[in-house]
């Protein structure tokens, strides 16, 4: 893969990690958590869309769509465990 495209690749993860976290709002520490499960959701997307041979908003030899899907399902996700465990510690 080209580094033009893991750089778009990367900036569209920060994307909805950023954005996520101005939806939910929160501290630094799950900025950076967001980023990371945002990062982590991308690059799966893309490479289970790849093995797949599944095509959705392409660009490239980048699979924008289906990274971008499993990005946010990861967010939120990730933003129901730490409910559950935030609440799970404050009983």
């Amino acid at each position: 893969m080209p580094i033009p495209t893991i750089l778009f690749g990367v900036l569209l993860a920060i994307f909805w990690g950023a954005i996520f976290h101005f939806l939910r709002g929160g501290s630094t520490r799950r900025l950076i958590s967001f980023l990371l499960l945002s990062l982590a959701g991308f690059w799966i997307g893309d490479t289970v869309a790849y093995n797949s041979g599944w095509s959705f908003l392409s660009v490239g030899v980048l699979n924008a769509g289906m990274g971008s899907l499993f990005s946010i399902a990861f967010l939120m996700v990730g933003e129901l465990l730490a409910g559950l465990l935030t609440a799970a510690r404050e009983k």
